[in-house]
């Protein structure tokens, strides 16, 4: 889902009929191929309830997850962590990634722990790589990329450029990433490597983003004529493909996966997640973020003809619904890996593809009742050259549908606590060709520009004028009411979040309540006020969910809970981002 259902329909006409019409053939037999290799057919097949993210029954399966993370936190790795080239790091990092997307809590010990996991990993990456298949760098380095940005993008931004710089240095001649010292390329490490590289280029580092052209090439060359992709691909160096050895469900979806989050790096989907206009993820499509003294150099990225890229995963949907009864992967030894793997296909293949989401796909459904059948106690089981913890990590970021929550992220621009928003935020104004910032309706033009300097210390939710107006004018209000709500999320000050929740509390629109829920965990009491009584307007609840002046936390949770509840009885394709 990015980021409207408007905008969704828009893209259908643009890219949507070639893939989507393997979609019905391969939905029914696609949850039988892949609860086929993950050896649990029946349970799969006899699935006929709807999930989403947001059930009771998947968040307490979440949170018991997370909470077998924090007990076994000093469990063991599986790999050693005696030396900068192992999985160790990368395993706690995975985890605490894992319990920062569903609580983002920084002070959760898994998180604490991933953090110094991840930057003692990069801290070593000029040292020498010994190689081998039990160093698994490739694999760390994406899940500290992945957390540290997570976390605070700003903050690591030394680490995370460490890290673009590492992913330069292991990229093979051909475009894929492997072992150190091999050359064939692996399509299991460069999904990814695709995926840390776009969590970068989010979080706003420059990368190699020819290098990233590169691996889409590999990619289209490895495939096998059937559709699938290999474990280790044969590189036949042109556009005449080769059968490959070693093509399963589960590496055509990482290979298909990579191919598409490569390309969503490259722009080829538009501007589905901020496009070129944007150096600032989620801002309008005239703003860039202007620092004194530096130029607003673009960012050139490789054109690449979208058409070999939709008929390969085009393709790929055929292959997969095909293989529902493939023999070499009934007992898969990674299931867990597997599922993560298919929710971040399905994620992308959605965002590229689909002009109508739906909430409860028949893939996640399965993926549910398999993980609820095999799960012990609060957690899952650990298997080959894996521990409980890395299984329960899998396991969570498939029930939460993390990559589509990081997806959703991008395309807003409202990460939490206000990442990717520039802290001085009088640098998002137009002045003459300097681009700052995009003008809005004159009504509310001086308040605006007054709430975006959060040094003014001024103004107070009480201070407006209750006859102010947002425009009428559709464009301009939309415009209005996504710099408000980007005020709301991500202001550093208290005075220019108030004014900014009251007003969209009084804009009577819909779209706002996501960020009003937002804005009731909000430090502040007075912003929180305004929130309830703002959601209380636009519902026509006018006695809310019981949530008073000075809530305590669960009172608190359990407002949001609500609120999120009935917004998505208005909404239900909506996708809420943890906080």
């Amino acid at each position: 889902m990015v980021p409207t259902e408007d905008q969704m329909r828009k893209r259908e006409t643009r890219r949507g009929a070639t893939v989507r019409s393997h979609s019905c053939l391969r939905i029914a037999t696609l949850c039988a191929a892949w609860l086929v290799s993950l050896g649990g057919l029946s349970s799969f097949c006899r699935s006929a309830h709807g999930y989403t993210p947001e059930d009771p029954e998947i968040q307490a399966l979440v949170d018991g997850g997370v909470q077998s993370l924090r007990a076994n936190a000093r469990q063991k790795t599986f790999y050693a962590l005696t030396t900068a080239f192992t999985g160790g790091f990368g395993e706690h990092a995975l985890t605490g990634y894992a319990a920062m997307k569903v609580n983002h809590d920084a002070t959760d010990p898994v998180v604490q722990q991933g953090i110094s996991s991840a930057r003692t990993l990069v801290s070593k990456l000029g040292a020498p790589d010994p190689g081998g298949h039990s160093s698994k760098t490739v694999y760390a380095v994406s899940a500290a990329a992945l957390l540290l940005a997570e976390v605070d993008a700003e903050k690591y931004k030394s680490e995370l450029k460490q890290i673009d710089r590492y992913f330069r240095n292991a990229q093979y001649r051909n475009g894929a990433y492997g072992y150190v010292g091999e050359k064939t390329g692996d399509v299991s490490q460069t999904q990814y490597a695709m995926l840390a590289l776009w969590t970068l280029d989010r979080a706003g580092i420059q990368i190699d983003y020819k290098g990233v052209g590169r691996t889409v090439g590999w990619l289209l060359r490895v495939q096998d004529p059937g559709g699938g992709w290999p474990y280790q691909g044969i590189d036949p160096g042109g556009n005449n493909r080769v059968k490959q050895g070693g093509v399963t469900p589960s590496m055509a979806v990482a290979g298909g996966s990579a191919l598409l989050i490569g390309t969503d790096i490259l722009r080829m989907w538009g501007e589905s997640l901020g496009g070129e206009a944007s150096a600032l993820v989620g801002l309008p499509k005239a703003v860039k973020e202007f620092n004194e003294g530096q130029s607003l150099k673009k960012v050139e990225r490789p054109k690449m003809p979208k058409e070999p890229v939709v008929a390969a995963i085009q393709a790929c949907e055929g292959y997969l619904g095909k293989n529902s009864a493939d023999p070499g992967v009934k007992k898969s030894i990674w299931p867990y890996y597997q599922l993560y793997t298919l929710e971040r296909y399905e994620s992308f293949r959605e965002m590229a593809f689909d002009s109508e989401i739906n909430p409860s796909p028949a893939w996640y459904n399965s993926g549910v009742e398999y993980l609820k059948e095999v799960r012990k106690g609060p957690s899952w089981p650990g298997g080959s050259y894996t521990t409980s913890s890395v299984s329960t990590a899998f396991s969570v970021l498939f029930l939460i549908r993390s990559t589509k929550r990081a997806i959703v992220k991008a395309s807003s621009g409202t990460l939490a606590g206000g990442q990717g928003l520039p802290k001085d935020s009088t640098k998002i104004r137009r002045e003459g060709s300097q681009i700052k910032g995009e003008p809005v309706g004159a009504s509310v033009l001086d308040l605006l520009s007054a709430l975006e300097d959060d040094g003014n210390e001024a103004l107070e939710g009480k201070s407006l004028p209750e006859d102010m107006q947002l425009a009428t004018d559709p464009k301009e209000l939309r415009a209005q009411l996504d710099r408000l709500e980007r005020l709301v999320r991500g202001s550093q000050s208290y005075q220019a979040r108030r004014v900014a929740a009251r007003l969209l509390g009084k804009s009577d629109d819909m779209r706002v309540v996501p960020a009003l829920i937002y804005a009731l965990s909000d430090p502040d009491l007075s912003v929180r006020r305004y929130a309830r009584d703002g959601l209380r307007f636009i519902s026509r609840k006018f006695e809310g969910f019981e949530m008073p002046d000075k809530p305590t936390e669960v009172e608190l949770r359990k407002a949001e809970r609500a609120w999120m509840e009935w917004y998505l009885t208005v909404n239900p394709k909506h996708v809420f981002v943890a906080q």
